[in-house]
């Protein structure tokens, strides 16, 4: 009968004895280890997945802008111009001059800029801005832009309204005024195209780049925010675009509001 010492019989069982201890053969086979991937791979994997549909939705984000300049599809009760492009303001005269609505508000106007400035730079419709054309001083930002076009709006009990802005500002400018509207059927878009901005050779122009990719970041930012918030003139999300302002800082209570 073999000992319990034996190393041969120590072997067969899976162990054996050496001086110091008990040790493992290297003859014992070793399982295959199967890796559950980690929470590093998982995140690498989503982080992944989520860029290339951030970039795919840029892509559509910049394929949707308008590459040319067209009338309203139909005439509206108002026309309403943001500031911020060279050729809006000018664009927005010619609509109301050619009767695509009965008064135009430009929002957002600089607070040195007065109407006799804006005269001057239309002398040819001189008569029609003293008439027809609000200026509004308080808006700060899209957000403001909307809030001041439904309260102009609502004073003069227009139903509709053509929207003029840049094409690349367009996309945003419709979600802020569709939410503050509450209803797309309201709103008709003219994009203003200029030389300026080339929609379909974006890429070879750094400033180009920067201006579609920035504006394509804040659409997205627009387009969340709006889901989730009820009214733009309590919105929460307005402090924090105004850095940390009131809400005034984005569009003044309507009991500061003097459309003269």
């Amino acid at each position: 009968m073999p000992r319990a010492s034996d190393p041969h019989l120590a072997d067969a069982l899976g162990w054996s004895w050496h001086e110091g201890g008990l040790a493992h053969p290297a003859t014992r086979l070793a399982r295959p280890r199967h890796r559950a991937p980690t929470t590093l791979w998982v995140l690498g994997l989503g982080a992944s997945f989520g860029a290339i549909a951030l970039f795919a939705g840029f892509l559509i984000f910049v394929s949707a802008l308008a590459r040319q300049e067209r009338a309203p599809a139909d005439r509206a009760d108002g026309i309403v111009a943001l500031t911020g492009g060279a050729q809006r303001i000018g664009d927005a005269i010619d609509l109301l001059a050619g009767g695509y609505g009965r008064r135009l508000l430009i929002t957002g106007v600089n607070e040195r800029t007065s109407r006799e400035e804006i005269a001057r730079l239309n002398p040819t419709q001189r008569a029609l801005i003293a008439c027809c054309v609000d200026l509004d001083y308080r808006a700060r930002n899209t957000i403001g832009n909307a809030i001041e076009t439904r309260r102009w709006m609502r004073a003069h009990r227009f139903n509709t309204v053509a929207v003029v802005t840049s094409n690349y500002h367009m996309p945003r400018t419709l979600i802020e005024l569709v939410h503050a509207l509450q209803d797309s059927d309201r709103v008709l878009p003219h994009p203003v195209v200029t030389d300026a901005f080339d929609a379909d050779r974006w890429w070879t122009s750094p400033p180009a780049a920067r201006l579609v990719a920035s504006e394509y970041v804040k659409f997205l930012a627009s387009w969340v925010r709006t889901r989730f918030e009820a009214d733009p003139e309590r919105s929460r999300a307005a402090i924090l675009i105004g850095r940390g302002k009131p809400v005034k800082m984005v569009a003044e209570p309507l009991a500061a509001q003097n459309l003269d």
